[in-house]
């Protein structure tokens, strides 16, 4: 798994990805001006002193663009991090325990994906205090839901396997057989898991912001761009369709990219053949 076995649509895609942690990393230096800053004409547009225009307040939308990408990544990627540590512990937990553990942990999270996951963080996040680590906090569990799923089944068909057996027969704790059977044999499909989770928290954390509930002004994100300017399409200004072009950009590339490495390590009896 190499770069020069990259195909065309997947180093588009990482290049794609690349660009936008570059902006979020070298933002101050990048961007033409601060994020809050007002500094031009209500919807200005495009060309001149603004090369994307102006937002509803008068502040530059490249600017915001590439300040945006610094949080909108920032708490997508923690948010999905989280959620992978949480579900993958949980669910291989509870399929090395087996009994009563396995059918705790299976039910409640049963419970929480009953509940629709907008409606879910909307109602969390509307009891608690607006702040960005409970932001990340409350998507990471709702996430960690979909990760438990996954990771519990692909965990329950390696944990039959015979070199699972004779760790156990070696007398080796649930932590070993975790963290050296279990885990290294379900990278595979979990790797390709992560980034469709990552693409899924990108989307979520913009719908959240649109709503008012995600990343809070003056913070600039994506999202809360589009929620800013949507009333400019009203009389024809395009400013909340750049940060939503933004939002597609960032996704596809990361689908790009995902396909590939599902691609590439094609299933998961591939994987344990290869261990």
């Amino acid at each position: 798994m190499t770069l020069r076995s990259m195909p065309m649509s997947a180093r588009i895609g990482l290049a794609g990805i690349l660009l936008v942690f570059a902006c979020a990393i070298f933002a101050p230096v990048i961007a033409p001006y601060d994020e809050s800053a007002i500094v031009g004409e209500v919807w200005a547009p495009m060309g001149g002193d603004f090369l994307l225009g102006t937002d509803n307040l008068g502040r530059d939308l490249l600017s915001r663009l590439i300040y945006g990408a610094r949080a909108t990544l920032f708490v997508a990627l923690s948010a999905t991090v989280i959620s992978f540590s949480i579900g993958m512990f949980l669910s291989f937990t509870a399929v090395v325990s087996g009994g009563v553990v396995d059918q705790l942990l299976s039910r409640l999270n049963d419970l929480l994906m009953s509940v629709p996951a907008l409606i879910l963080a909307l109602v969390v996040l509307a009891v608690l205090p607006q702040n960005i680590w409970i932001l990340i906090a409350v998507m990471a569990v709702i996430d960690s839901t979909r990760v438990y799923r996954v990771g519990r089944a692909v965990a329950l068909d390696v944990s039959v396997m015979d070199f699972v057996e004779a760790a156990w027969l070696r007398g080796e704790g649930k932590l070993w057989i975790i963290f050296r059977e279990i885990l290294p044999n379900t990278l595979a499909p979990l790797l390709g898991e992560f980034g469709l989770r990552f693409a899924f928290s990108i989307l979520f954390l913009s719908t959240l912001s649109f709503l008012g509930l995600g990343i809070q002004p003056p913070i600039a994100d994506w999202g809360g761009m589009v929620k800013d300017n949507k009333d400019g399409i009203i009389f024809g200004v395009s400013a909340s369709l750049t940060p939503g072009a933004a939002i597609a950009f960032l996704v596809v590339c990361v689908n790009l990219v995902v396909d590939w490495l599902i691609n590439t390590t094609s299933s998961l009896k591939g994987a344990r053949d290869n261990a």
